[in-house]
């Protein structure tokens, strides 16, 4: 404990830290992170420690809406704020708790002058009775506000999928917003889940199939169409992400973004409300 409270204080002081001796993880490994299969889980902490200086990530409340992960990393001895979509947790959707702590980290970040890294896999926002029963809109829209009021520099990184609002909170509101998006070239974007987007678009015509199996068998055809046409090189040819890149170029790609930054003051002199906790 001693050892966190030591690495967060200094992790909050912008002091710059030269990166331990080997400075980083073999990038490469970044490339077998992701499953092949879109349905596999993968812990999303592997490829935050991948990405950072050796020994420098302090977790943040990992007990807490584990769907959504917050950390303290560096990056080339800068300190950054990372949130990210895990999708071993109800397959990295944004709950009201999930949302609460991405807004409250995003306002700590803003608060300290820390520049963002966004790591998106995610569906979208949490559906269903219970989730609505949390206040669902309520709370996904805190992340809206403090992206929106965020003048810290965001990088945004889509490894999968980037699905719906949820997607848009992960990046202060529109996939525009970051200093830079980029995409893994196995990342899909798009308005919602592409099954359900399938099924519910075209409904009617699937209701006119009579033979169950016949209609499930046309589901899966369309499925794979909004697949292919969903993919991050479809969305950069649309100039709806930056770049689409290589997992092992990743960690050049941020370091070499944020560090052209400004690290002055942002707006005015006073410090940025940040949420009790």
């Amino acid at each position: 404990a001693v050892v966190e409270a030591t690495k967060l204080l200094r992790h909050l002081s912008g002091e710059q830290q030269a990166p331990a001796d080997g400075g980083f993880a073999d990038q490469e490994l970044l490339r077998e992170v992701i499953p092949g299969r879109r349905r596999r889980a993968y812990d999303v902490n592997r490829v935050v420690d991948l990405l950072a200086d050796e020994d420098s990530v302090t977790r943040l409340r990992p007990g807490f809406a584990p769907e959504m992960v917050t950390s303290l990393a560096r990056m080339e001895g800068r300190t950054i704020g990372v949130i990210a979509n895990n999708p071993m947790h109800v397959a990295g959707a944004i709950t009201s708790d999930g949302a609460d702590k991405a807004a409250r980290f995003m306002q700590l970040c803003e608060g300290f002058r820390l520049p963002i890294l966004s790591l998106v896999d995610t569906p979208g926002m949490m559906v269903g009775p219970e989730a609505e029963r949390t206040g669902l809109v309520r709370h996904c829209s805190r992340m809206l506000v403090a992206g929106a009021a965020l003048t810290v520099p965001m990088v945004a990184v889509v490894l999968r999928r980037g699905y719906g609002l949820g997607a848009q909170a992960m990046v202060a509101g529109s996939l525009h917003e970051p200093l830079l998006t980029v995409a893994w070239a196995g990342a899909e974007l798009g308005p919602m889940g592409l099954e359900g987007a399938v099924r519910l678009g075209l409904r009617k015509e699937l209701e006119a199939i009579e033979d169950e199996e016949e209609r499930e068998r046309r589901v899966r055809e369309l499925t794979k169409l909004a697949h292919e046409n969903a993919n991050a090189l479809n969305a950069a040819t649309l100039f709806e992400i930056d770049d689409v890149i290589d997992p092992a170029d990743t960690r050049r790609v941020i370091a070499g973004t944020i560090s052209r930054t400004d690290r002055s003051p942002g707006r005015g002199t006073r410090p940025p409300f940040i949420d009790t906790w």
